[in-house]
């Protein structure tokens, strides 16, 4: 039971299928009692839906609304008393940026994105860390896309490369407070947010052929690499890019 006693808070489940909910259900597996949060009325009931049972409370908050992100770390801090950890799942673009060439994006799409998939993390870390009085840990999901071009990725692979650098300057920010933040770098997998993304399954069929262990990672598989960081197995990591992907990146030809 690794985070037995602790409190965190996951953003970004969408589905039983995201890479959010995989990741709370390892966190409580170890014992974590958590909240959640979701972006509006309309997305919420899918939430209700995972959580019925647990007594998570449930908070709403578009992170593009500094108002909602307040609200929702205070309402965290009234039920919990405190916050060991924080997950950070989330990432959007309009779909017309996710395909084509990137020098085709638009400043709106640009700034929507580097908006939602990279700033928000330094404006919830801002938010989380006082409520961390016990020191804390922060994950965020990125992809290889950051470091490589991958086609029809395009500016998402730009605000994933803003949110690693985000990482390391937010870990030397709040590593004085005892608080870590890392990113995982998973592969490919079949998620509604990854349906955006042009030509996905070709990308999860060349995955599967090069990566040393010649399959696909699994929702599953990055949720317990998360439970592993958030946990105090991993307290002597901080800053890291921690990949999650069968081996795939590691990989030249």
């Amino acid at each position: 039971m690794l985070l037995e006693n602790k409190f965190g808070i996951i953003f970004g489940v969408a589905n039983k299928r995201s890479i959010a909910w995989a990741t709370a259900r390892a966190c409580m597996d170890e014992g974590a009692r958590l909240a959640f949060s979701y972006q509006n009325e309309r997305l919420r009931e899918n939430v209700e839906g995972l959580t019925a049972g647990t007594g998570a409370p449930l908070v709403q908050c578009d992170v593009s609304n500094p108002a909602e992100v307040a609200s929702a770390f205070a309402t965290v801090g009234e039920k919990f008393g405190r916050l060991d950890f924080l997950v950070h799942s989330l990432a959007f673009a309009p779909r017309e940026a996710l395909e084509g060439e990137y020098a085709a994006t638009t400043r709106e799409a640009f700034l929507t994105a580097l908006d939602v998939s990279a700033y928000s993390l330094a404006e919830l870390a801002r938010a989380a860390a006082p409520l961390m009085t016990e020191g804390g840990s922060i994950v965020s999901m990125t992809y290889y896309g950051a470091e490589k071009v991958v086609q029809n990725y395009n500016v998402m692979g730009v605000a994933k490369a803003a949110l690693e650098a985000s990482t390391r300057y937010l870990a030397s920010d709040l590593g004085k407070h005892n608080i870590r933040v890392n990113t995982i770098s998973a592969g490919p997998i079949n998620t509604l947010a990854a349906r955006g993304v042009g030509n996905l399954s070709t990308m999860l069929k060349h995955h599967a052929e090069r990566a040393p262990l010649r399959r696909n990672v699994e929702a599953r598989e990055v949720g317990n690499a998360a439970a592993f960081l958030l946990s105090p197995l991993a307290s002597g990591i901080t800053g890291e890019v921690l990949h999650v992907d069968c081996g795939y990146n590691i990989m030249a030809f």
